[in-house]
């Protein structure tokens, strides 16, 4: 069922979704060579334990995509994995793609975000590309989510994208409504034809998500923690993600980093 949200509610949402965006902007500076997955999942706990209100939305999440409950703070996928990465102890060596994604419920309401980067200094201009693909289809994604449009606009902005840069597409997962609790409807897909499905009204709250691998589409569940998503290949993926809001004016990033 996809809910609509008051704009008081959508007010009552700002303050989860800068918490969330502050939080990765920080990351991004804290994560270097030789930090840890676990050092990382420590500092979001640190952050939710001193923000009143805060509550994780993973550390009890048992979907039925996962094996049990995921058990930690934050998503983190290196390299060839790129959503649900479970943390775990790995030392982050010079040259790793990194993506993180962070959900978080503050008073009630949840914020979803997710950035991608590489560590150190010599990246592989075919990760920053790849990157860069997933910050654009992101931004054409925002800028299609407009009342009036259908939810088909904003899928195939994205896809264009994928297409301009030459990466495939996979559309088992996306992104999602996003409120009371962090995967609600309607599923908001990587591609899709335009001017199709649902129509898009003020109060729609939504987590818009382009992740993409460099040479395959085909993914597959790492069986040592029932959780992290790789590529079935070995390429490298990449994931960017906001909570956005439209609103008569258009759509609103709730997650702003800034």
């Amino acid at each position: 069922m996809i809910e609509l949200k008051t704009s008081t509610e959508i007010e009552e949402m700002k303050p989860a979704g800068r918490f969330v965006g502050g939080i990765l902007r920080d990351l991004k500076e804290f994560t270097k060579v030789g930090t840890n997955l676990l050092e990382i999942d420590e500092f979001v706990h640190r952050r939710i334990v001193d923000r009143p209100g805060a509550e994780s939305c993973y550390v009890d999440y048992a979907p039925d995509f996962g094996t049990g409950p995921f058990a930690h703070y934050i998503c983190t996928s290196v390299n060839d994995a790129v959503l649900h990465g479970v943390p775990y102890d790995y030392d982050l060596k010079d040259g790793d793609l990194v993506s993180l994604d962070l959900a978080i419920n503050v008073d009630g309401w949840v914020a979803d975000s997710a950035i991608s980067f590489v560590v150190g200094n010599d990246p592989d201009p075919a990760d920053l590309r790849l990157i860069k693909s997933t910050e654009e289809a992101l931004a054409a994604g925002i800028a299609a989510a407009q009342p009036g449009n259908r939810l088909g606009d904003i899928s195939h902005a994205i896809g264009d994208v994928a297409r301009a840069y030459g990466y495939p597409i996979n559309l088992e997962f996306g992104g999602h409504g996003v409120g009371r609790i962090m995967h609600g409807d309607p599923h908001v897909p990587n591609d899709g034809k335009a001017h199709h499905g649902y129509k898009l009204r003020p109060g729609l709250v939504i987590a818009i998500e382009p992740w993409f691998l460099k040479t395959t589409d085909e993914i597959y569940q790492d069986p040592k923690d029932g959780w992290t998503l790789r590529s079935e290949d070995g390429s490298r993926g990449a994931h960017s993600e906001h909570t956005i809001a439209i609103t008569e004016a258009g759509p609103e990033i709730l997650t702003v980093r800034d």
